[in-house]
Protein backbone atom coordinates (compact mmCIF):
# COMPACT_ATOMS: atom_id res chain seq x y z
CA UNK A 1 0.00 0.00 0.00
CA UNK A 2 1.54 3.34 -0.53
CA UNK A 3 2.01 5.40 1.93
CA UNK A 4 -0.27 8.79 2.46
CA UNK A 5 -0.92 11.20 5.00
CA UNK A 6 -4.50 11.94 6.23
CA UNK A 7 -5.81 15.14 4.59
CA UNK A 8 -5.12 18.50 6.76
CA UNK A 9 -2.44 16.95 8.48
CA UNK A 10 0.75 17.64 7.73
CA UNK A 11 4.70 16.10 8.56
CA UNK A 12 7.11 18.97 9.77
CA UNK A 13 10.98 18.69 8.65
CA UNK A 14 13.62 19.89 10.73
CA UNK A 15 13.81 23.64 9.45
CA UNK A 16 9.59 23.56 10.05
CA UNK A 17 10.19 22.27 13.74
CA UNK A 18 12.81 24.67 14.13
CA UNK A 19 10.98 27.76 12.73
CA UNK A 20 8.00 26.35 14.55
CA UNK A 21 9.87 26.23 17.71
CA UNK A 22 11.08 29.96 16.82
CA UNK A 23 7.23 31.70 16.99
CA UNK A 24 6.37 29.60 20.20
CA UNK A 25 9.23 30.53 22.10
CA UNK A 26 8.64 34.20 21.43
CA UNK A 27 4.70 33.94 22.18
CA UNK A 28 5.37 31.91 25.22
CA UNK A 29 8.18 34.63 26.27
CA UNK A 30 5.28 37.23 26.16
CA UNK A 31 2.69 35.52 27.91
CA UNK A 32 4.82 34.86 30.76
CA UNK A 33 6.13 38.33 30.37
CA UNK A 34 2.54 39.81 30.71
CA UNK A 35 1.91 37.49 33.77
CA UNK A 36 0.44 34.25 32.18
CA UNK A 37 1.18 30.29 33.72
CA UNK A 38 1.02 27.59 31.74
CA UNK A 39 -1.62 24.61 31.58
CA UNK A 40 -1.63 21.53 29.57
CA UNK A 41 -5.44 19.64 28.80
CA UNK A 42 -5.55 15.88 27.25
CA UNK A 43 -6.07 15.76 23.95
CA UNK A 44 -9.57 14.11 23.85
CA UNK A 45 -12.49 14.81 26.25
CA UNK A 46 -15.88 13.63 26.69
CA UNK A 47 -18.04 14.17 24.03
CA UNK A 48 -20.94 16.32 26.07
CA UNK A 49 -18.04 18.27 27.26
CA UNK A 50 -17.40 19.58 23.84
CA UNK A 51 -21.26 19.56 22.29
CA UNK A 52 -23.48 22.39 22.20
CA UNK A 53 -20.23 25.04 22.97
CA UNK A 54 -19.69 26.04 19.40
CA UNK A 55 -23.03 26.74 17.70
CA UNK A 56 -24.28 24.24 15.04
CA UNK A 57 -21.54 24.44 12.44
CA UNK A 58 -19.10 24.11 15.21
CA UNK A 59 -20.66 20.65 16.49
CA UNK A 60 -20.76 19.21 13.16
CA UNK A 61 -16.55 20.12 13.15
CA UNK A 62 -16.14 17.81 16.43
CA UNK A 63 -14.00 14.81 15.62
CA UNK A 64 -15.71 12.13 17.58
CA UNK A 65 -14.08 9.25 18.47
CA UNK A 66 -15.78 5.46 18.47
CA UNK A 67 -15.96 3.78 21.19
CA UNK A 68 -13.86 1.37 22.36
CA UNK A 69 -14.50 -2.42 21.45
CA UNK A 70 -17.58 -3.86 20.13
CA UNK A 71 -19.68 -0.49 19.87
CA UNK A 72 -21.74 -1.55 16.92
CA UNK A 73 -23.35 -4.67 19.20
CA UNK A 74 -24.62 -1.80 21.83
CA UNK A 75 -26.67 0.30 18.36
CA UNK A 76 -30.32 0.48 18.45
CA UNK A 77 -31.77 -1.49 15.35
CA UNK A 78 -34.26 0.80 14.72
CA UNK A 79 -31.70 3.92 14.94
CA UNK A 80 -29.34 1.74 12.67
CA UNK A 81 -31.95 1.46 10.09
CA UNK A 82 -32.72 4.60 9.62
CA UNK A 83 -29.44 6.43 10.15
CA UNK A 84 -30.45 8.65 12.33
CA UNK A 85 -26.44 9.97 12.89
CA UNK A 86 -27.84 12.57 15.98
CA UNK A 87 -28.97 9.56 17.87
CA UNK A 88 -26.31 6.84 16.77
CA UNK A 89 -23.31 9.14 17.57
CA UNK A 90 -24.43 9.14 21.27
CA UNK A 91 -24.59 5.10 21.30
CA UNK A 92 -21.37 5.02 19.49
CA UNK A 93 -19.07 7.78 20.67
CA UNK A 94 -18.65 9.38 24.08
CA UNK A 95 -14.90 11.12 23.39
CA UNK A 96 -14.06 13.27 21.13
CA UNK A 97 -10.85 15.51 20.14
CA UNK A 98 -10.88 18.88 21.64
CA UNK A 99 -12.02 21.42 18.79
CA UNK A 100 -10.17 24.56 20.55
CA UNK A 101 -8.38 25.45 23.87
CA UNK A 102 -11.01 27.21 25.41
CA UNK A 103 -13.83 25.23 26.26
CA UNK A 104 -11.12 22.34 28.11
CA UNK A 105 -9.98 25.41 29.93
CA UNK A 106 -13.29 26.11 31.15
CA UNK A 107 -13.84 22.62 32.11
CA UNK A 108 -10.52 22.47 34.30
CA UNK A 109 -11.28 26.16 35.78
CA UNK A 110 -14.72 24.78 36.67
CA UNK A 111 -13.30 21.37 38.46
CA UNK A 112 -10.55 23.31 40.39
CA UNK A 113 -12.23 26.65 41.23
CA UNK A 114 -11.54 25.58 45.10
CA UNK A 115 -7.84 25.43 44.16
CA UNK A 116 -7.01 28.91 42.40
CA UNK A 117 -6.43 32.42 42.91
CA UNK A 118 -8.66 34.43 41.05
CA UNK A 119 -8.51 36.26 38.41
CA UNK A 120 -6.31 33.11 37.01
CA UNK A 121 -3.82 33.84 34.05
CA UNK A 122 -3.13 30.93 31.84
CA UNK A 123 -1.76 30.14 28.51
CA UNK A 124 -1.68 26.97 26.66
CA UNK A 125 0.29 25.99 23.80
CA UNK A 126 -1.55 22.52 21.73
CA UNK A 127 -2.76 20.85 19.23
CA UNK A 128 -6.39 20.94 18.28
CA UNK A 129 -8.44 19.06 15.54
CA UNK A 130 -11.84 20.58 13.25
CA UNK A 131 -12.98 17.85 10.42
CA UNK A 132 -13.27 21.18 8.27
CA UNK A 133 -12.09 20.74 4.68
CA UNK A 134 -8.38 21.72 3.90
CA UNK A 135 -7.48 24.31 2.32
CA UNK A 136 -4.49 27.46 2.29
CA UNK A 137 -3.98 28.52 6.06
CA UNK A 138 -6.78 25.78 7.25
CA UNK A 139 -5.84 22.48 8.72
CA UNK A 140 -7.55 19.26 10.50
CA UNK A 141 -4.62 19.35 12.88
CA UNK A 142 -3.26 22.45 13.49
CA UNK A 143 -1.55 24.40 16.98
CA UNK A 144 -3.63 27.55 19.36
CA UNK A 145 -1.72 29.53 21.69
CA UNK A 146 -3.59 30.50 23.83
CA UNK A 147 -3.98 33.30 26.72
CA UNK A 148 -6.79 33.87 29.13
CA UNK A 149 -7.68 35.09 32.09
CA UNK A 150 -10.24 34.23 34.07
CA UNK A 151 -12.30 35.84 37.58
CA UNK A 152 -12.21 39.51 36.26
CA UNK A 153 -14.92 41.84 34.60
CA UNK A 154 -12.37 44.53 34.37
CA UNK A 155 -12.00 46.07 30.22
CA UNK A 156 -8.32 46.62 31.27
CA UNK A 157 -8.25 43.14 30.51
CA UNK A 158 -8.95 43.52 26.57
CA UNK A 159 -6.55 46.53 27.02
CA UNK A 160 -4.09 44.37 28.04
CA UNK A 161 -4.46 42.04 25.71
CA UNK A 162 -4.38 44.33 23.12
CA UNK A 163 -0.90 45.02 23.90
CA UNK A 164 0.23 41.40 24.21
CA UNK A 165 -1.09 40.91 20.93
CA UNK A 166 1.04 44.31 19.24
CA UNK A 167 4.00 43.39 21.19
CA UNK A 168 4.01 39.45 20.14
CA UNK A 169 3.39 40.48 16.56
CA UNK A 170 6.17 43.25 16.81
CA UNK A 171 8.73 40.82 18.02
CA UNK A 172 7.52 38.43 15.57
CA UNK A 173 8.32 41.37 12.87
CA UNK A 174 4.47 40.85 11.27
CA UNK A 175 2.30 43.67 10.37
CA UNK A 176 -1.13 43.06 11.74
CA UNK A 177 -4.61 44.66 12.16
CA UNK A 178 -6.47 43.84 15.24
CA UNK A 179 -10.20 44.16 14.15
CA UNK A 180 -12.62 44.57 16.95
CA UNK A 181 -16.22 44.52 17.53
CA UNK A 182 -18.42 43.81 20.71
CA UNK A 183 -21.07 41.06 21.05
CA UNK A 184 -23.32 43.47 22.68
CA UNK A 185 -23.08 45.63 20.00
CA UNK A 186 -24.48 42.87 17.57
CA UNK A 187 -27.39 42.06 20.19
CA UNK A 188 -28.16 45.72 20.45
CA UNK A 189 -28.32 45.79 16.38
CA UNK A 190 -31.16 42.58 16.31
CA UNK A 191 -33.07 44.76 18.97
CA UNK A 192 -32.34 47.73 16.39
CA UNK A 193 -33.77 45.91 13.19
CA UNK A 194 -36.29 43.62 15.19
CA UNK A 195 -34.46 40.35 15.15
CA UNK A 196 -33.86 39.51 18.80
CA UNK A 197 -35.40 36.15 18.12
CA UNK A 198 -32.41 35.26 15.02
CA UNK A 199 -29.51 36.55 17.04
CA UNK A 200 -27.20 33.31 16.23
CA UNK A 201 -28.51 33.48 12.87
CA UNK A 202 -27.46 36.99 12.27
CA UNK A 203 -24.02 37.13 13.49
CA UNK A 204 -23.54 33.94 11.73
CA UNK A 205 -24.20 35.86 8.63
CA UNK A 206 -21.99 38.71 9.19
CA UNK A 207 -19.24 36.82 10.28
CA UNK A 208 -19.33 36.00 6.01
CA UNK A 209 -18.89 39.14 4.97
CA UNK A 210 -14.92 39.00 4.02
CA UNK A 211 -15.80 35.63 2.37
CA UNK A 212 -19.16 36.14 0.99
CA UNK A 213 -19.55 39.98 0.54
CA UNK A 214 -22.46 41.76 1.08
CA UNK A 215 -25.07 40.12 -1.42
CA UNK A 216 -23.75 36.79 0.25
CA UNK A 217 -24.79 38.24 3.42
CA UNK A 218 -28.20 39.48 2.56
CA UNK A 219 -29.02 36.43 0.19
CA UNK A 220 -28.00 34.25 3.93
CA UNK A 221 -30.06 36.36 6.27
CA UNK A 222 -33.13 35.77 3.68
CA UNK A 223 -32.35 32.45 3.95
CA UNK A 224 -32.70 32.51 7.08
CA UNK A 225 -36.19 33.84 7.35
CA UNK A 226 -35.04 37.39 8.27
CA UNK A 227 -37.15 40.04 6.67
CA UNK A 228 -36.04 42.59 4.16
CA UNK A 229 -37.56 44.94 5.92
CA UNK A 230 -34.84 44.31 8.86
CA UNK A 231 -32.38 43.61 6.25
CA UNK A 232 -33.03 47.66 5.19
CA UNK A 233 -32.64 48.80 8.27
CA UNK A 234 -29.29 47.17 9.10
CA UNK A 235 -27.63 48.84 5.62
CA UNK A 236 -25.35 51.13 7.49
CA UNK A 237 -23.45 48.60 8.53
CA UNK A 238 -21.83 47.91 5.00
CA UNK A 239 -20.40 51.34 4.61
CA UNK A 240 -18.64 52.68 7.78
CA UNK A 241 -15.92 55.42 8.21
CA UNK A 242 -12.63 54.72 8.92
CA UNK A 243 -12.81 56.77 12.47
CA UNK A 244 -14.16 54.02 14.52
CA UNK A 245 -15.14 56.73 17.87
CA UNK A 246 -16.91 58.32 15.07
CA UNK A 247 -18.73 55.23 13.94
CA UNK A 248 -19.26 54.86 17.94
CA UNK A 249 -21.03 57.79 17.98
CA UNK A 250 -23.30 57.03 14.95
CA UNK A 251 -24.19 53.60 17.05
CA UNK A 252 -25.24 55.94 19.87
CA UNK A 253 -28.01 57.47 18.27
CA UNK A 254 -29.25 54.44 16.51
CA UNK A 255 -29.07 52.79 20.37
CA UNK A 256 -30.91 55.25 21.98
CA UNK A 257 -33.02 53.17 24.61
CA UNK A 258 -31.64 50.60 23.68
CA UNK A 259 -29.85 49.56 26.68
CA UNK A 260 -28.07 46.33 26.05
CA UNK A 261 -26.53 48.21 22.65
CA UNK A 262 -25.89 51.31 24.44
CA UNK A 263 -23.27 49.14 26.56
CA UNK A 264 -22.03 47.27 24.10
CA UNK A 265 -20.57 51.11 22.69
CA UNK A 266 -19.69 51.96 25.92
CA UNK A 267 -17.66 49.07 26.59
CA UNK A 268 -15.57 49.05 23.37
CA UNK A 269 -15.52 53.49 23.85
CA UNK A 270 -13.35 52.43 26.99
CA UNK A 271 -10.93 49.80 25.47
CA UNK A 272 -10.10 51.71 22.63
CA UNK A 273 -9.84 55.10 24.27
CA UNK A 274 -7.68 53.89 27.04
CA UNK A 275 -5.61 51.53 23.84
CA UNK A 276 -5.31 54.95 22.38
CA UNK A 277 -3.88 56.94 25.23
CA UNK A 278 -1.09 53.74 25.82
CA UNK A 279 0.14 54.75 22.47
CA UNK A 280 -1.65 52.40 20.26
CA UNK A 281 -2.15 53.49 16.38
CA UNK A 282 -5.25 53.45 15.53
CA UNK A 283 -4.35 51.95 11.98
CA UNK A 284 -3.23 48.71 14.21
CA UNK A 285 -7.14 48.75 15.92
CA UNK A 286 -10.25 49.07 13.91
CA UNK A 287 -13.62 48.97 15.35
CA UNK A 288 -15.41 46.33 12.58
CA UNK A 289 -18.99 46.32 12.75
CA UNK A 290 -19.52 43.34 10.82
CA UNK A 291 -17.19 41.23 12.88
CA UNK A 292 -18.98 38.58 14.66
CA UNK A 293 -16.61 35.49 15.25
CA UNK A 294 -18.99 32.40 14.64
CA UNK A 295 -19.12 30.86 18.71
CA UNK A 296 -21.52 31.37 20.56
CA UNK A 297 -19.91 31.64 23.97
CA UNK A 298 -18.84 35.18 23.51
CA UNK A 299 -20.34 37.81 25.48
CA UNK A 300 -18.56 40.80 25.13
CA UNK A 301 -15.40 41.90 23.43
CA UNK A 302 -14.02 39.74 20.32
CA UNK A 303 -11.33 40.44 18.56
CA UNK A 304 -9.24 39.12 15.42
CA UNK A 305 -5.69 40.00 13.95
CA UNK A 306 -5.31 40.06 10.23
CA UNK A 307 -1.73 40.39 8.53
CA UNK A 308 -1.58 43.31 6.65
CA UNK A 309 0.65 42.31 4.10
CA UNK A 310 -0.45 38.57 3.42
CA UNK A 311 -4.15 37.58 2.56
CA UNK A 312 -4.77 34.52 5.16
CA UNK A 313 -7.77 35.20 7.03
CA UNK A 314 -7.43 35.89 10.71
CA UNK A 315 -3.97 35.06 11.94
CA UNK A 316 -5.45 35.18 15.65
CA UNK A 317 -8.57 36.02 17.53
CA UNK A 318 -10.73 35.36 20.90
CA UNK A 319 -12.97 37.69 22.94
CA UNK A 320 -14.89 37.93 26.65
CA UNK A 321 -17.15 34.91 27.25
CA UNK A 322 -18.48 35.75 30.83
CA UNK A 323 -21.01 32.78 30.95
CA UNK A 324 -18.72 29.73 29.64
CA UNK A 325 -18.24 27.62 32.96
CA UNK A 326 -21.98 28.00 33.69
CA UNK A 327 -22.53 25.60 31.39
CA UNK A 328 -20.36 23.32 33.97
CA UNK A 329 -22.73 23.84 36.93
CA UNK A 330 -20.10 27.32 38.19
CA UNK A 331 -22.00 30.76 37.78
CA UNK A 332 -19.93 34.13 38.36
CA UNK A 333 -16.57 33.41 36.97
CA UNK A 334 -16.41 35.88 34.15
CA UNK A 335 -13.21 35.22 31.38
CA UNK A 336 -11.56 37.05 28.81
CA UNK A 337 -9.05 35.20 25.98
CA UNK A 338 -7.07 35.69 23.36
CA UNK A 339 -5.43 32.62 20.39
CA UNK A 340 -2.90 33.41 18.12
CA UNK A 341 -3.21 30.76 14.60
CA UNK A 342 0.75 29.32 14.84
CA UNK A 343 0.28 27.48 11.30
CA UNK A 344 -1.22 30.71 9.63
CA UNK A 345 1.70 32.65 11.20
CA UNK A 346 4.33 30.11 10.07
CA UNK A 347 2.60 30.75 6.73
CA UNK A 348 2.40 34.39 6.73
CA UNK A 349 6.24 34.79 7.85
CA UNK A 350 7.36 32.52 5.54
CA UNK A 351 5.49 34.82 2.44
CA UNK A 352 7.30 37.83 4.28
CA UNK A 353 10.62 36.13 4.52
CA UNK A 354 10.93 37.04 8.52
CA UNK A 355 12.47 34.11 9.69
CA UNK A 356 15.84 35.05 10.62
CA UNK A 357 18.88 32.73 10.40
CA UNK A 358 19.13 31.12 14.18
CA UNK A 359 15.23 29.88 13.41
CA UNK A 360 16.96 27.19 11.50
CA UNK A 361 18.55 24.46 13.70
CA UNK A 362 21.83 24.02 11.91
CA UNK A 363 24.80 21.98 13.52
CA UNK A 364 28.15 23.48 14.15
CA UNK A 365 30.63 20.96 13.56
CA UNK A 366 30.96 17.38 11.41
CA UNK A 367 34.00 15.78 12.04
CA UNK A 368 35.42 14.04 9.41
CA UNK A 369 35.85 10.23 9.85
CA UNK A 370 39.06 8.86 9.40
CA UNK A 371 38.94 5.44 11.22
CA UNK A 372 40.79 4.07 14.07
CA UNK A 373 43.14 6.23 16.40
CA UNK A 374 41.52 9.41 15.12
CA UNK A 375 37.59 8.48 15.30
CA UNK A 376 38.75 8.03 19.07
CA UNK A 377 40.23 11.45 19.16
CA UNK A 378 37.04 13.27 17.47
CA UNK A 379 34.31 11.50 19.81
CA UNK A 380 36.56 12.79 22.56
CA UNK A 381 36.72 16.12 20.92
CA UNK A 382 32.59 16.39 20.35
CA UNK A 383 31.96 15.35 23.77
CA UNK A 384 33.61 18.53 24.61
CA UNK A 385 32.11 20.60 22.14
CA UNK A 386 28.80 18.99 23.35
CA UNK A 387 29.85 19.83 27.20
CA UNK A 388 30.31 23.69 26.09
CA UNK A 389 26.79 23.71 24.52
CA UNK A 390 28.02 23.39 20.95
CA UNK A 391 26.53 20.97 18.25
CA UNK A 392 28.62 18.37 16.69
CA UNK A 393 28.73 15.00 15.52
CA UNK A 394 30.72 12.14 13.77
CA UNK A 395 30.29 11.18 10.30
CA UNK A 396 29.78 7.37 11.07
CA UNK A 397 31.67 5.76 8.29
CA UNK A 398 34.99 5.87 7.85
CA UNK A 399 33.73 6.41 3.82
CA UNK A 400 35.39 8.60 0.90
CA UNK A 401 36.17 12.10 2.10
CA UNK A 402 33.85 13.34 -1.00
CA UNK A 403 30.70 11.39 0.70
CA UNK A 404 31.47 13.03 3.97
CA UNK A 405 31.57 16.73 2.08
CA UNK A 406 28.07 15.82 0.29
CA UNK A 407 26.49 15.18 3.82
CA UNK A 408 27.80 17.81 5.10
CA UNK A 409 26.72 20.45 2.10
CA UNK A 410 23.16 18.78 2.42
CA UNK A 411 22.39 19.06 5.95
CA UNK A 412 23.30 22.74 5.70
CA UNK A 413 26.46 21.74 8.43
CA UNK A 414 28.41 24.94 9.06
CA UNK A 415 32.25 23.51 9.39
CA UNK A 416 33.86 20.48 8.47
CA UNK A 417 36.01 19.36 11.23
CA UNK A 418 39.66 17.11 10.46
CA UNK A 419 41.35 15.69 13.19
CA UNK A 420 43.56 13.32 11.06
CA UNK A 421 47.01 11.79 12.25
CA UNK A 422 49.02 15.25 12.01
CA UNK A 423 46.32 16.97 13.93
CA UNK A 424 46.69 14.69 16.80
CA UNK A 425 50.70 14.94 16.78
CA UNK A 426 50.47 18.96 17.02
CA UNK A 427 47.47 19.37 19.39
CA UNK A 428 45.33 21.46 16.44
CA UNK A 429 42.59 21.35 14.97
CA UNK A 430 41.90 21.66 10.44
CA UNK A 431 38.34 22.69 10.24
CA UNK A 432 36.61 24.25 6.85
CA UNK A 433 34.26 26.80 6.85
CA UNK A 434 31.31 25.10 4.08
CA UNK A 435 29.59 28.56 3.83
CA UNK A 436 32.87 30.64 3.33
CA UNK A 437 34.82 28.33 1.29
CA UNK A 438 37.57 29.05 4.01
CA UNK A 439 39.63 26.38 5.70
CA UNK A 440 41.95 27.27 8.70
CA UNK A 441 44.75 25.32 11.42
CA UNK A 442 44.04 26.14 15.16
CA UNK A 443 45.24 24.87 18.07
CA UNK A 444 43.04 22.80 20.23
CA UNK A 445 42.65 25.11 22.94
CA UNK A 446 41.85 28.35 20.39
CA UNK A 447 39.58 25.51 18.88
CA UNK A 448 37.43 24.58 22.26
CA UNK A 449 37.82 28.70 22.84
Amino acid sequence: MKPSLAKGTRDFTAQEVSRRKYIITILQNNFELFGFQPLETPSFENLSTLTGKYGEEGDRLIFKILNSGEYASKVNQEDWDNKNHQKLTSQISDKALRYDLTVPFARFVAMNQGKLTFPYKRYQIQPVWRADRPQKGRFREFYQCDADVVGSESLLQEVELIQLYLKSFSDLKVPVTIHMNNRKILSGLAEYAGITDKLIDFTVALDKLDKIGKEGVVKELLEREISQESIDKLDFLFSQSDDALENLLQLKEKFAGNEIGLKGVDELEFVLTQSLNLGVDMQNLVFNITLARGLEYYTGAIFEVKADEVAMGSIGGGGRYDNLTEVFGVKNIPGIGISFGLDRIYLVMEELNLFPEEASSKIEYLFANFGGEETTEALKLIMQLRMKGISAELYPESAKINKQFTYAEKKGIKNLVFLGEEEIKNGTVTFKNLEAGEQKTVSLEEFLG
